[in-house]
């Protein structure tokens, strides 16, 4: 889609991929990315996209290595508070209330804000190759992008601090183990094990699939009374689908589902 000029987007069979393409900046994060980062997002997630999944990975060697520090700060400004509020939140909300599932490939570096737009994935497929690093303490700065709300969910307040702290960079395998992401595999396979994942959410049943996201989101702030409630308001919508009819359908007359996002 010709309108963007630092990512590329596309949705095909209810796929939307977009990849970071800035490769000559190891797909940095300047101002023109972040905007159009939002803009993409809120396309897939209109009604009338036909999205039903989305893929984000990074063109050439690495996923994203964080922000473009050569752009700098606007003349006269100090205050980092103010740009992250101002071009980072915009995007980092778009992709926090997508309702649909969202697969991140990981390849070569997912640094800094480039790691929190990876983490923020439902489902995180890293290569041989890749790593994760929490690089803000190397130049003085404070986590940010969300990173400290979600990395100590995925990996506990022990590693998260370490990451943190101590700017290590930690390898696909170890994140792995450590529960940060789903799976690594071989850096040739990543993009089609990627695209595959996706490409399956994507024929899914789509209501249920959005209902598992937001549940995952509310119980991070809910009681467990509130999380029963949650569950059963979106067990209704389900229910009522018809991806929920084809799926019983298919299940008694023992066959594939043939799910239409409905």
């Amino acid at each position: 889609m010709s309108e963007y000029e630092t990512l590329s987007l596309t949705i095909a069979s209810g796929l939307a991929t977009i990849t970071l393409d800035r490769p000559e900046k190891l797909n940095s994060l300047n101002g023109q990315l972040k905007s159009e980062l939002a803009t993409a997002i809120r396309q897939i997630g209109s009604d009338d996209s036909g999205a039903r999944a989305l893929l984000i990975a990074g063109a050439g060697k690495v996923f994203c290595a964080g922000a473009d520090l050569s752009e700098g700060l606007p003349a006269g400004r100090t205050d980092a508070g103010a740009s992250l509020i101002e071009t980072y939140h915009p995007f980092l909300h778009e992709i926090a209330e997508l309702k649909i599932p969202i697969v991140s490939a990981v390849n070569g570096a997912a640094a800094g804000a480039g790691m929190s737009i990876a983490i923020s994935a439902d489902i995180v497929i890293a290569s041989e190759s890749a790593y994760f690093l929490q690089a803000f303490v190397k130049i003085g700065l404070v986590p940010d992008a969300g990173s400290t709300f979600i990395l100590p969910r995925l990996i506990g307040d022990a590693r998260a601090k370490a990451m943190m702290m101590l700017g290590d960079k930690v390898p696909a395998k170890t994140a792995l183990e450590w529960g940060m992401i789903h799976k690594v595999v071989a850096d040739d396979d990543l993009l089609e094990t990627a695209t595959a994942l996706a490409q399956g959410l994507a024929d899914g049943p789509t209501v249920a699939l959005s209902g598992i996201r937001s549940l995952m989101r509310a119980t991070t702030r809910n009681s467990f009374g509130e999380q029963l409630q949650a569950e059963a308001m979106s067990q209704r919508k389900a229910s009522q689908s018809a991806d929920c009819v084809e799926g019983v359908t298919a299940f008694i007359e023992k066959r594939p589902a043939k799910f239409t996002g409905r």
